[in-house]
């Protein structure tokens, strides 16, 4: 098996041409145990119209009870984390606000309905802080006054309503901006100050990143110091491999190269922010499909022997249990469930 050439920096040994023994053999004993899904990005409207073709119009008419349904169904799969991708979109919320309108849904509030759900079955809930404005410009999102303005407003707001119920564990956000060898100093401002902004609202409550760029990540003492300076409890890196950036080959030698660049920062926790899609069309301009089960297999067994926690992008869509209650999605989500389940990465 091989994989893209890496340099030795900042003490991490990487290998050139193949991957490491340590790669090697820790993918051989993960071959037989794998490491569970444990979370899974959420959302009430997927905000890329062509990827979400097969499940939005779905999920804008469900009900309450389907909601209920479908978080329970989440629930009893074995995930005990759900990120919730978005509050807001095209300029209108997901829950009654004072600061924008509200989306016509099925459901009156949806956010208080997937909460109160949580709190019945144990779901912990990462609440997105975003996206307030155009999704499509993330930098303009993450340095204009007005709109640093609006979402901290808005996180107050979300505070006062919602912070109350057990399921609400911690923060998301969901800006992002890819990794060219380093974080943007940009972007380390956006993070601190939604952290510094979550820690006064809701003290106690846990912060996750997701960031792209993976395979762009640079092993050196710079990214390290990153790392510390960055205020967040837990940083899930996208493995790339359903945008078709990284192969499925590959993924093991960046994420053992991320395992030592945490443990030299003894910062955030390392995740792995698995892609079990695949695209119908063009890559960002077609549909989302379930990726084939085989596939999401060999990418759970790369990130596996290095990561502290999986989960995966996303169930929503894209996994759905058979005799679902509250269906949305593929009819190939019923397959891709049941792989999962046979392979013990999520309950049968």
């Amino acid at each position: 098996m091989k994989r893209r050439d890496f340099l030795r920096s900042c003490g991490v040994t990487l290998m050139i041409g193949s991957v490491s023994h340590e790669i090697q053999a820790a993918i051989r004993h993960n071959s037989e145990k794998i490491k569970s899904i444990e979370g899974s990005w959420f959302e009430f409207q997927h905000h890329n119209l062509a990827e979400g073709k097969y499940w939005n119009e779905t999920l804008k008419t469900f009900s309450a009870a389907q909601w209920d349904a479908k978080v329970k169904e989440i629930a009893d799969s074995g995930i005990r984390y759900l990120v919730l991708l978005n509050v807001a979109i095209y300029d209108k919320t997901f829950y009654p606000s004072v600061l924008l309108p509200q989306h016509d849904m099925g459901c009156e509030d949806p956010l208080e309905t997937v909460l109160n759900t949580a709190d019945k079955y144990g779901i912990k809930f990462f609440i997105s802080n975003d996206f307030f404005g155009d999704w499509t410009n993330p930098y303009f999102l993450m340095t204009d006054p007005g709109i640093n303005k609006l979402r901290l407003t808005a996180m107050n707001e979300i505070a006062e309503k919602y912070a109350h119920h057990k399921s609400f564990y911690g923060w998301y956000f969901p800006n992002e901006t890819g990794i060219s060898g380093h974080y943007e100093d940009f972007f380390i401002n956006y993070v601190n100050a939604s952290s510094a902004e979550a820690a006064k609202l809701t003290p106690g409550t846990k912060t996750l990143i997701a960031p792209y760029g993976t395979r762009n990540v640079k092993a050196d003492d710079k990214y390290a110091r990153q790392l510390e300076s960055l205020n967040v409890d837990y940083i899930a890196y996208q493995d790339e491999i359903g945008v078709e950036k990284t192969r499925v080959d590959e993924s093991a030698g960046y994420f053992e190269q991320l395992h030592r660049l945490h443990k030299k920062a003894s910062r955030s926790s390392l995740w792995a922010d698995v892609e079990v899609f695949r695209f119908e069309g063009t890559v960002y301009q077609s549909a989302l499909l379930p990726a084939p089960a085989e596939r999401v297999i060999r990418q759970l067994e790369a990130v596996s022997p290095f990561v502290e926690k999986i989960f995966i992008y996303q169930y929503t869509g894209l996994l759905n249990k058979p005799g679902s209650l509250a269906f949305a999605g593929h009819p190939d989500s019923l397959i891709l469930y049941e792989e999962l389940a046979k392979h013990k990465a999520i309950n049968s």
